[in-house]
C-alpha cells in the first residue's frame, strides 16, 4: 500500500511538471508533454512505442490526458500482467470478432488466423469474449508462430539452420524492439549459424529479462557474483522462476555473455537487461598518471591522517591499559607484589593514582604519530588493492587483499616504531613514579626520543613487524568481506549505514588483533625500560624463550582482550570515518568505474512492468 502511494505520488509530480493548459484553461497532457515526460524520465522508447501507450491512457480520444486519467493509467504498472491490460484496452471491446478486426487493422505483420493453432484458441463463436488470461495465451502463441513463419521466410533451402547473417535479420525483424546497441552487438559476437531451437530460444528469452534480473537480483542479495548455468536454474528454483527458463533458454542465456558452461559474473548480464548499458571498454579501469595517482594517494593520506586520530582518541584509554598489563610481570623474581589483578583493576587503580588525565598519558605524541601512521597504512591498503583489481570487473583476489594488507601494514611501521616505543614509556612511567621505583625521573616525549637518539627509536622494529603486518593482512580483508558478504555493500546501489561501517570494523578487528597479542607482548618488553631486577630481552627469540620459561604460555595473551576492546573500536572508528570522509568530500581522480547496474538508476518494478508492455506491443507488431 505504501508502494503504492509513493508511486502515486511520483507520478502526481511528473504530471505538475510535464502537463500544459489546454484551450478550456484546464491542466492536462497533450502526446508531446507525455513524449517529453516519457522520455526524460530514464525510458528508451520510439516516438511510435509512446504514442501506442497515450492511446492506451486515452480512453475518451480527447487527444488529452487529464491527472486522473494520468494516474489510472499509471496505476496499471503496478498491477500484475499490466502489459496485457494496456493491449486490452488498446482493442476495447473483447470480443473474438473486435480481437481479430483489431490486430488486422494495427498489426504491421499480416496475422494468419486460419493457422491451426489460433483457431484453436479463439474458437468458432465470433462474439465469444476473451477474458485476459486467454488473451495472454492468445498473444504467445502470436508469437511464437510469428517466429515460425520468420524462421521459414529465410530459411530458403528448407535445412533447418540459418546462416549467420540471415540469422541477424531475421532476429532484428523479431526483436527489433527490445535489443538495446549493446545487446545486439553481444548477439552478433557470440552467435553464429542457428538451428530453428536456438533462434526460437534467443527470441522467447529477449521477452523475459525481468525474469532473468529478479534470478540475479536474488544471487546479489546472497553475495553470489558468479554463477555458472546449473547455479542459475537452481537460483531460478529459489526464487520460482523455474519453470519460466527451458534448458535452452538458460544455456542460450549464458553463450550470449559468452560464458558457456563456466562461471559468469553478474555484471555479464546488465547488457541483456539494461538498455542504458555502456560498452565494457567504457567500464575498464583506467590507469592514472603519476600526477594523478599522487594527488590520490595525497587526499586518501590527509584523509587517513583525521580518521585515525579521532580513532584513537576514542579508545587511548584502553590502550593504556592494555599497555600496563603487558608490561607487569607474572614473575616474583623482582620480589614485588603484581599492582594489577586485571584491566578493570587496572583502569580504576590509574583513576586513582593519577587522575582521569593519567588515563591520557602520552596521548599527545600518539596523534603526532598516529596521523600518518594510519593515513599511510590506509593509503597502502587502497593503492595496492587497486593495482590488483581486474581492470574490467574491478573484482580483487583473496590472495591480493591479504597482499595488500600485509604490505599497509609493513609500511606503518616507519612510523609505528617511533610512536610506540615513546607511547609506552610515558603510558608506564606513571606507575612507575607512584610506585617510588628508583631511578625513574618524569620525562616528557622529547626527554625520550633524545635519550633514544634515532637507533633507540627503532628498538623491537622486527616484533612490530611481526605484529603488524599479520595483523592488517587478517584485518583488511575480513573488513572488505564483511561489508560485501554480511552487510551486502553496493547490492542494489546500497550504501552502508554509520552502525554497519563500525560493526564491520569492530568485528574485523577481534580476530586480528588476538591472534597477534604475542607480538605485541615481546614488542612491549623490548621496547619498555625494564627496572631494577627485571628479565632484560636480548631479541624476539631471547624475549619469545624467558617469557615462556618464566611466565608460561598465557603470559603471550596479557592484555589479550584490552587488546581487543582497544583496537577492535578503534579501527572501526578510523575505517568508518575515513570512509564518511570519502563520501563527504568526494574527488574524482579520473580512474572511477562506470556503474552499470541490472536496470537503470532508479528503476522500480513500475518501470519494468512498462517496459515489458512496450515489448508486448512490439511483438505484435502494432502501429500507433
Amino acid at each position: 500500500m505504501l508502494g503504492f502511494q509513493n508511486q502515486q505520488q511520483k507520478s502526481t509530480a511528473l504530471f505538475e511538471k510535464y502537463a500544459s493548459v489546454d484551450a478550456s484553461g484546464v491542466k492536462s497532457l497533450s502526446l508531446q508533454d507525455f513524449t517529453h515526460l516519457t522520455q526524460t524520465h530514464g525510458h528508451y522508447f520510439t516516438d511510435a512505442q509512446i504514442k501506442l501507450l497515450f492511446a492506451s491512457a486515452d480512453v475518451e480520444q480527447k487527444q488529452r490526458l487529464t491527472l486522473y486519467q494520468f494516474l489510472d493509467f499509471e496505476k496499471l504498472f503496478s498491477e500484475p500482467w499490466s502489459e496485457y491490460k494496456i493491449v486490452q484496452r488498446l482493442i476495447g471491446p473483447r470480443s473474438v470478432e473486435a480481437v481479430k478486426k483489431w490486430l488486422d487493422a494495427k498489426s504491421a505483420d499480416k496475422i494468419d488466423f486460419n493457422q491451426e493453432i489460433l483457431k484453436l484458441h479463439l474458437g468458432k463463436d465470433e462474439k465469444r469474449e476473451l477474458s485476459l488470461e486467454e488473451l495472454a495465451e492468445f498473444i504467445g502463441s502470436v508469437k511464437q508462430l510469428k517466429i515460425r513463419q520468420v524462421f521459414a521466410l529465410y530459411d530458403t533451402k528448407k535445412t533447418g539452420i540459418l546462416g549467420q547473417q540471415d540469422a541477424q535479420t531475421a532476429l532484428s525483424k523479431l526483436t527489433d524492439h527490445e535489443t538495446s546497441p549493446s545487446l545486439k552487438l553481444l548477439i552478433k559476437q557470440h552467435f553464429n549459424d542457428m538451428a530453428f531451437s536456438q533462434f526460437s530460444a534467443l527470441t522467447h528469452l529477449l521477452g523475459k529479462t525481468d525474469q532473468v534480473a529478479k534470478v540475479l537480483t536474488s544471487c546479489m542479495n546472497q553475495s553470489i557474483l558468479e554463477l555458472t548455468p546449473l547455479e542459475f536454474s537452481k537460483q531460478a528454483v529459489k526464487t520460482g522462476n523455474l519453470d519460466v527458463f527451458s534448458p535452452l533458454e538458460i544455456q542460450t542465456l549464458f553463450q550470449l555473455v559468452n560464458a558457456g558452461e563456466h562461471k559468469a559474473s553478474i555484471s555479464q548480464f546488465s547488457p541483456l537487461i539494461n538498455h542504458f548499458y555502456q560498452p565494457d571498454e567504457s567500464k575498464e579501469l583506467k590507469q592514472l598518471s603519476p600526477l594523478m595517482q599522487t594527488l590520490k594517494s595525497m587526499y586518501n593520506f590527509t584523509l587517513g591522517s583525521i580518521a585515525g586520530a579521532v580513532g584513537a582518541t576514542v579508545v587511548y584509554p584502553i590502550d593504556l591499559v592494555k599497555t600496563r598489563m603487558q608490561n607487569q610481570r607474572s614473575t616474583k623474581l623482582v620480589g614485588q607484589p603484581l599492582v594489577y589483578k586485571n584491566s578493570w583493576d587496572c583502569f580504576k587503580k590509574v583513576i586513582r593514582n593519577e587522575g582521569v588525565t593519567g588515563l591520557y598519558s602520552g596521548l599527545i605524541p600518539q596523534l603526532v604519530g598516529v596521523a600518518p601512521e594510519k593515513a599511510i597504512k590506509l593509503t597502502m591498503n587502497d593503492l595496492v588493492r587497486s593495482n590488483l583489481k581486474d581492470r574490467k570487473t574491478g573484482e580483487i583476489p583473496l590472495w591480493g587483499e591479504i597482499l595488500a594488507g600485509c604490505t599497509a601494514g609493513g609500511s606503518q611501521v616507519l612510523f609505528t616504531n617511533p610512536l610506540e616505543i615513546v607511547k609506552i614509556r610515558l603510558q608506564v612511567q606513571g606507575e612507575a613514579l607512584k610506585a617510588g621505583v628508583e631511578n625513574i625521573q618524569k620525562m616528557s616525549a622529547v626527554a625520550i626520543v633524545r635519550q633514544l637518539g634515532l637507533v633507540g627509536l627503532y628498538k623491537g622494529v622486527s616484533a612490530c613487524l611481526l605484529r603488524d603486518i599479520p595483523f592488517s593482512g587478517i584485518y583488511f580483508p575480513v573488513y572488505a568481506h564483511l561489508k560485501k558478504d554480511v552487510f551486502h555493500e553496493n547490492v542494489n546501489g546500497k550504501k552502508l549505514t554509520i552502525p554497519e561501517l563500525l560493526t564491520a570494523g569492530a568485528i574485523a578487528g577481534i580476530p586480528a588483533a588476538y591472534l597477534v597479542t604475542p607480538a605485541d607482548v615481546i614488542k612491549t618488553r623490548l621496547q619498555v625500560q625494564a627496572r631494577k631486577g627485571e628479565t632484560q630481552y636480548n631479541g624476539i627469540s631471547d624475549a619469545f624463550v624467558k617469557i615462556l620459561r618464566e611466565e608460561g604460555p598465557r603470559a603471550f595473551f596479557k592484555g589479550g582482550v584490552a587488546r581487543i576492546m582497544r583496537s577492535s573500536p578503534q579501527f572501526g572508528v578510523t575505517l568508518a570515518v575515513y570512509e564518511l570522509l570519502q563520501k563527504s568530500l568526494p574527488i574524482d581522480f579520473g580512474d572511477k568505474q562506470p556503474e552499470n547496474s541490472l536496470t537503470p538508476p532508479g528503476w522500480t518494478e513500475h518501470d519494468v512492468n512498462k517496459q515489458n508492455a512496450i515489448r508486448l506491443l512490439g511483438d505484435l507488431s502494432l502501429k500507433p
